[in-house]
């Protein structure tokens, strides 16, 4: 090789660093293989067996990724948590339409790829598989000079799981007499985090070590809370729910009228649980007017579930053995579809 020769390390990629992660994560991924997996681990695609016993089987994907928080967790050091935050949102958004998760495929992207990063990043994403009873059946690592500028990275993630077609939730199931329930978030969950970390930043003036005004440990405590997954407070009653709201970016305004027809609006009642401290806070440091809040943020309710009057005790009771205690958040009107708080 002549002394002037090119070889991709000196573009920036570390095929070799490439490899040790891939030996990193091997048993991490296989620790979440299920019955439905087909092939092992290192295959070009992942391969998955639909469930059997099922009619008529509707696939149900998304995609989606942590946004700014994973900015946190880069400054803080702490990558083990954000994986299961990214399949824990997943799990929410098709668990919506009454779909149960059958695996998962992770996307992790460097300026300069780093094997131990990689390892936290995909044990959490491991682990939040597990809890959900999904199989992590594949995924890319990409190092890419030049486009991110290391420390940093970003992570996106893909699931797919499925349902009966006659059990699919939505609108169209929903009726004008139902009623509405709140179960609550953890925090923040994955969204509004580029104005939360702005005031924490600019107005309160706090580095991530520092304790977080009114409690709950350190600002990286708070700021890094993990997205719950509302699987288990729901997976025994799906059958008497309706439609259902994963509150996420756009908060209640903007995701809850998507469970709703035409023809019905949800009125909310805000005094219905007492908003968690660190909304209270960035909304006072920050001087954010409410509807702002209320539109970045979930302010507290992470899932809105809509049923049948009737049905009300038993979601509650699912919610509550599962540790989460919901609450009725409000009921429908006549109206054309839209959100209205009150």
């Amino acid at each position: 090789m002549s002394d002037d020769a090119l070889r991709y390390g000196s573009a920036g990629v570390d095929i070799d660093a490439s490899n040790a992660a891939k030996d990193r994560i091997r048993k991490l991924v296989e620790s979440t293989f299920t019955k439905g997996v087909v092939g092992g681990f290192g295959g070009f695609g992942g391969m998955f067996r639909i469930p059997p016993g099922l009619a008529k089987p509707v696939l149900v994907s998304s995609a989606d990724g942590v946004g700014t928080k994973i900015k946190v967790a880069i400054e803080a050091g702490r990558h083990d948590t954000i994986g299961r935050d990214l399949v824990n949102h997943c799990v929410n958004d098709i668990l919506v339409q009454g779909a149960l998760p059958a695996f998962f495929l992770d996307y992790v992207a460097f300026g300069k790829l780093d094997p131990a990063v990689v390892e936290a990043v995909v044990s959490g994403v491991a682990a939040g598989c597990r809890d959900n009873g999904c199989a992590l059946i594949g995924g890319e690592t990409a190092e890419m000079p030049g486009l991110y500028t290391p420390p940093d990275y970003d992570l996106a993630g893909f699931i797919v799981g499925y349902v009966e077609e006659y059990r699919i939730l939505g609108p169209h199931r929903v009726r004008p007499d139902d009623v509405l329930i709140g179960l609550p978030s953890s925090g923040l969950h994955t969204n509004g985090y580029s104005l939360a970390r702005k005031i924490v930043a600019e107005r309160l003036k706090l580095r991530l070590t520092d304790p977080f005004p009114g409690g709950g440990g350190a600002v990286a405590d708070v700021l890094l809370a993990e997205h719950r997954s509302y699987l288990p407070a729901l997976r025994p009653v799906l059958d008497r729910v309706h439609a259902m709201a994963h509150i996420t970016g756009g908060g209640l305004l903007e995701n809850l009228d998507r469970a709703l027809p035409r023809e019905l609006d949800a009125a909310i009642d805000v005094s219905s649980w007492k908003t968690p401290n660190v909304f209270r806070v960035l909304m006072d440091a920050g001087s954010v007017e409410p509807a702002e809040m209320y539109r970045t943020f979930n302010m507290g309710v992470g899932m809105v579930v809509i049923c049948a009057p009737s049905d009300l005790k038993a979601v509650l009771s699912a919610a509550s053995a599962a540790g989460v205690a919901g609450w009725k958040i409000g009921s429908l009107k006549p109206g054309s579809g839209a959100v209205i708080l009150s």
